[in-house]
């Protein structure tokens, strides 16, 4: 499964695959081998690279925050399809003309405006279903849908436009 890791300001992709009972960990295009183990509530055990570590993991208000080492790290993990949906996947904002396009490959299951409807910021726009999630792709900004360039059941790709708001 791949996730969006963003530390300190700085997003990287991370890959975690199981492997015989251990975990293949791939950090942009670092790899580890590491073995976890899960001793508590929350309290992870963990051998990498031959190296004994024991982390502290919580999650307070959607942010993982995890103590190892003696120092301390908050660190914002979300699915990498979710990811990109929320950077790369809304209309742009301001009052200059917007245009959705598609951030992933995928079958848009609902149109929700027609053209002329007037949007504002937050105002729901496709529904596409892409890696088995509905994902509701919002207006960035206010406007008047100027085009409508997909319906319900079309399959698209990233890039494809989707939606033009002026």
């Amino acid at each position: 499964m791949k996730f969006v890791a963003t530390l300190g300001g700085q997003s990287h992709v991370v890959e975690v695959a199981p492997d015989h009972g251990r975990y293949r960990v791939t950090i942009d295009e670092r790899v580890w081998e590491i073995d976890a183990r899960l001793r508590g509530d929350g309290i992870y055990s963990l051998l990498i690279d031959g190296r004994s570590y024991v982390a502290d993991v919580s999650v307070q208000d959607g942010v993982t925050l995890v103590d190892v080492g003696g120092e301390s790290y908050a660190v914002q993990v979300e699915e990498q399809a979710r990811h990109i949906i929320r950077t790369r996947g809304g209309a742009g904002g301001g009052h200059a003309a917007q245009t959705l396009t598609a951030p992933l490959p995928g079958k848009i299951t609902h149109v929700a405006v027609a053209v002329g409807d007037a949007v504002k910021a937050g105002d729901p726009l496709v529904v596409i279903e892409a890696m088995k999630m509905e994902n509701e792709l919002r207006a960035k900004g206010a406007g008047t849908v100027a085009e409508v360039r997909v319906a319900a059941g079309a399959t698209v790709n990233p890039g494809d436009v989707l939606v033009v708001i002026e």
